[in-house]
Order: C-alpha cells, then sequence, then structure tokens
C-alpha cells in the first residue's frame, strides 16, 4: 500500500516512515526537504500519485494563531484537494489530546489545530484523527517555553506523556486500518505532575533552572485545568517509561 507521509522527515513522521517501510508498505516522506512544499503544494500531487492513505503529521513553525492558522489550514486544504483528485481513501491525522479544551482555554496554537482537525471531519474524506498526549522529546520544550531567567514556571497539571516512537507506532496501527472516523487517543503508562516531569528532564541534563508549578502557570498560551493534558479513560496506552527513556538516553 502507498501511504504518503506529510511531514514525514520530522520526529514522529520519520519513525513513522520508517515503521510503515518496515512492514513492507511504500512509504513516501513529503517535506520540504524531500521536495515536497504542503503550504505551497509544490511537488504534492506528484507524491500524492497512486496513494492509498495520506498521514498528516507535519507541523507549524509558528505558534502565533494567525501564522499557525494560516499553515494548517492551506496544507490541509492542500493534502484534501490534491488526495482526493489522487483517489486516497484514507486521511489520518496526528494531534493533540485535549485540544479541545486547550483551544477554548486561549491556546492560539491549539485554535489552529482545531481548525485543522474540523476541516478533515468535514471533509467528507474517510478519516482517523489521533490524539497523543506530549512526547518524552518534547518536555524540553516545555520547560524553555516558561522558563524566565533561572526559573521554570510550569502550569499545575497532569500529564501523561508518550514515547515519540510509540505515538509513531499508533499512528502506523491507525493508518493501515480502516478508517475510524473519530479522534482515537493515545498516551504513556505513568502518570506525572508537569513540574515533577520538568524537573526530571532538567535534572538529568544537569541544567540548574528551578522549577516551579504555579496555578495561574500557563501552556503555550493555554491556562490549564489539573486533568487537561490528560487522555480518556479509553485511550490505548503504550509501554515506554520515561524514566526509562532518559536512561537509555544516557
Amino acid at each position: 500500500m502507498k501511504i504518503v507521509v506529510a511531514g514525514g522527515t520530522g520526529l514522529v513522521g520519520a519513525a513513522v516512515v520508517d515503521k510503515l517501510r518496515a512492514a513492507g508498505h511504500d512509504a513516501v516522506a513529503a517535506s520540504r526537504r524531500t521536495g515536497v512544499n504542503l503550504y505551497t503544494a509544490d511537488g504534492l500531487a506528484d507524491a500524492l500519485e497512486g496513494a492509498q492513505v495520506v498521514v498528516d503529521a507535519s507541523n507549524s513553525r509558528y505558534t502565533d494563531y494567525p501564522g499557525a492558522l494560516d499553515f494548517f489550514e492551506t496544507a490541509t486544504l492542500n493534502l484534501l484537494t490534491l488526495g482526493a483528485a489522487a483517489g486516497v481513501r484514507h486521511h489520518v491525522v496526528l494531534s493533540v489530546v485535549g485540544s479541545e479544551k486547550l483551544a477554548s482555554s486561549g491556546g492560539l496554537y491549539f485554535q489552529a489545530k482545531a481548525e485543522q482537525e474540523r476541516l478533515v471531519a468535514e471533509s467528507g474524506m474517510p478519516y482517523s484523527i489521533v490524539h497523543s498526549t506530549q512526547f518524552f522529546e518534547f518536555v524540553r520544550a516545555i520547560a524553555d517555553s516558561a522558563s524566565d531567567a533561572h526559573v521554570a514556571r510550569v502550569a499545575e497539571a497532569l500529564v501523561q506523556p508518550i514515547a515519540a516512537e510509540d505515538a509513531a507506532s499508533a499512528v502506523v496501527e491507525t493508518a493501515t486500518g480502516a478508517p475510524t472516523q473519530r479522534v482515537v487517543e493515545v498516551a504513556g503508562p505513568d502518570q506525572f505532575r508537569l513540574g515533577d516531569l520538568v524537573e526530571l528532564e532538567l535534572r538529568w541534563a544537569h541544567d540548574p533552572r528551578e522549577v516551579r508549578a504555579d496555578t495561574e502557570g500557563e501552556y503555550f498560551g493555554a491556562r490549564l485545568g489539573a486533568h487537561d493534558l490528560l487522555p480518556s479513560p479509553d485511550a490505548t496506552l503504550y509501554w515506554s517509561h520515561f524514566t526509562d527513556w532518559l536512561d537509555r538516553r544516557t
């Protein structure tokens, strides 16, 4: 089966491509690095020719609402339109657990992601949306976004992070199955307070920043409730533990 992975040279997208190829599929990585521009559509029609499935694991370089919205709207419509013309039968999107809550809580980036999901769900194309919790590999970015001088002020919230490799496995399983016509959620096995998770990452890196949990803290512009980043009870849990992942990095 030919499966085009938009954002196929990124953190999760590259792992999706590798796993698909290992399973015998014709996986095409579509990104600017491979000559495919999702925004301008340059090279996209050629990449999609003969594809049965599209996986959108792309991301916006912009976190402000106008920039992120412009990217996600344009790229998504290009993928849907040219995908339909090429005969694509399944459109898969990788997104974020709690995206609706984060969007309604003032997270401008998440408002753009919610619009991406809406476009796909209302397109008429058979689809699946995979909501993932935060990647292990993303914890440092969470700390950096919340830092002021030598203090990282993170939101007082609970998280259940997942390894990017496991998220990629979930995307592969979804992409090679029948369209779900709904959101499916995936997460790691362990729950942390966000501050404790960031503390583990920074101590592993010998980073001297102090971590403070703040009830008024924001998560990339969104005001968080304690459970807003947690998956639903019916989420599929994967097996990699954050502390084991840190040990392997060491």
